[in-house]
């Protein structure tokens, strides 16, 4: 008997539940239309396509930070840290940086595998980094480097994940890598959801709701899913929040998983970035009474180094038995690439006050930031604007969330189209515009309402355009659907 070929029917049902909108049909579709503009820049009413739908800063024209592309290029090539003329080409604090991660790196060299966890010595510094920043201490066996901060969410989802009985509380909106992850894995999405009117607020109250609703459903929560800063939705937890988060896991039992990928991501003067552990901490909880992980990665905040896959989490609240288990993972993967360990290294121990390259390092961050407060602020202004589209602040993060009120006209029409009303709106703005925007019905929301997630991301030179581009199309969407 012949085996039965593979079929749409016959792959892992797991896989076809998962589902990933950053990368779905909106924007599958402006990768289609990018071709015909490259084959025939008539065919479409516009020139280029402006990708606003993915947290992909160098994708758009951000520059890399040259200290850390110094360092980077250095330890790939060490032939030519001893030529005269690389003391010309780069900086002599790079230069001593490299030096000092290659003698960390067994046999010198980038290409080889390292420890399962990471190069100790990165670790070490990555520690130590952590330690400067929230003034606890930290042991660099608590943490695990990974290819940016996704694997290391699949892999806790792994270790907590048995069966569909088994719950995860996640936020929503949420970033749709956890919808993902807790499908393939074959557990169970618990949603919370954010409050709009409040800024996007997390509500404990609201937490305990769905915790008691999952239990009377024989669900078995295990963990609770924070982002904070935002993703999609922008808004930075208040101190006293978090706080109540944290007692409420402690209470409850439930792993916290802390996605802190944009910790350096806030516009706003009034709020600022705490680390769930550094708040665990100042409440006088220790290993003893709560797990917690926490995951940063090097694709966002200032740096944007998206492709290079650098990452980590470190874990603490957990037996020495469940970490040998975390370790095993890890060890299936081998190590994590060694350009991406080095990347989380510097990111977590920049340059210095007296350092050679400080004041460019300290000129190419502030330039970046300010900037992406600047076009934050722009973009919420612009949205605000429209007929029927409120947009809470941006106060963190790389996106904005804004709420669509659609015309019946509209819902009728996307209902026709057997398509969501905001994927609707999303793939005839760029049909229109040429603007690539990601539909919120990708990230969940509350019945009923319809939403865009837009990055702020586009060089500050393009912001004008978009938002002319934008309106226009709004304007001329809204009349074609009134009444």
């Amino acid at each position: 008997m012949a085996s039965t070929p593979i079929t749409i029917d016959t792959i892992n049902p797991k896989v076809l539940e998962c589902e990933y909108a950053v990368r779905g049909e909106i924007v599958i579709l402006a990768q289609k239309i990018q071709e015909e503009l490259k084959n025939n820049p008539n065919s479409h009413p516009f020139d280029e396509i402006l990708y606003c739908n993915i947290g992909n800063p160098q994708s758009l024209s951000q520059q890399p930070i040259t200290f850390f592309r110094e360092v980077l290029a250095l330890c790939d090539h060490p032939a030519i840290l001893g030529k005269s003329e690389t003391r010309v080409l780069f900086s002599g604090d790079s230069i001593k940086r490299a030096s000092q991660i290659l003698d960390q790196i067994p046999g010198r060299a980038t290409g080889a595998y390292s420890h399962s966890q990471g190069i100790k010595g990165l670790r070490d510094t990555i520690a130590a980094g952590i330690e400067a920043r929230d003034g606890f201490p930290v042991d660099p066996n608590d943490l695990f480097l990974t290819d940016g901060a996704s694997p290391a969410v699949h892999m806790m989802m792994q270790l907590l994940i048995r069966s569909k009985k088994d719950g995860i509380l996640c936020p929503i909106p949420q970033y749709p890598l956890y919808s993902a992850s807790i499908a393939l894995h074959g557990g169970t999405l618990v949603p919370y959801y954010l409050d709009e009117a409040a800024g996007w607020g997390m509500e404990v109250s609201e937490l305990q709701k769905q915790l008691e609703s999952a239990k009377s459903k024989g669900i078995i929560v295990r963990a609770l899913v924070v982002i904070n800063p935002g993703n999609p939705t922008g808004q930075v937890l208040a101190e006293k929040n978090q706080k109540e988060i944290v007692d409420f896991c402690k209470r409850e039992g439930l792993v916290l998983l802390a996605d802190e990928v944009y910790q350096e991501n806030v516009y706003v003067p009034d709020k600022q970035f705490h680390s769930f552990k550094e708040v665990a901490r100042s409440m006088g909880y220790g290993d003893k009474d709560i797990a917690l992980v926490s995951f940063q990665s090097v694709s966002k905040g200032y740096y944007g180094e998206c492709g290079k896959r650098g990452g980590y989490m470190e874990i603490t609240g957990f037996s020495p038995e469940i970490r040998e288990q975390i370790y095993k993972l890890a060890s299936v993967n081998l190590c994590s690439n060694i350009s991406g360990q080095i990347l989380a290294s510097l990111v977590m121990n920049p340059p210095k006050v007296g350092d050679e390259s400080y004041d460019s390092y300290f000129a190419e961050k502030n330039a970046i930031l300010s900037s992406l407060a600047r076009r934050a602020q722009k973009l919420e202004d612009a949205f605000n604007g429209l007929e029927g589209v409120s947009c809470n602040r941006a106060e963190g993060a790389m996106y904005l969330f804004p709420r669509i009120v659609l015309p019946n006209k509209a819902l009728e029409a996307a209902k026709e189209a057997k398509t969501a009303p905001d994927a609707f709106y999303a793939r005839r703005l760029l049909n229109a515009t040429g603007i690539v925007v990601v539909p919120g019905s990708g990230f969940g929301q509350v019945d009923g309402t319809w939403h865009i997630r837009c990055t702020i991301l586009p060089q500050e030179d393009r912001i004008s355009a978009i938002i002319t581009r934008l309106t226009k199309f709004h304007t001329e969407f809204m009349d074609e659907f009134r009444g």
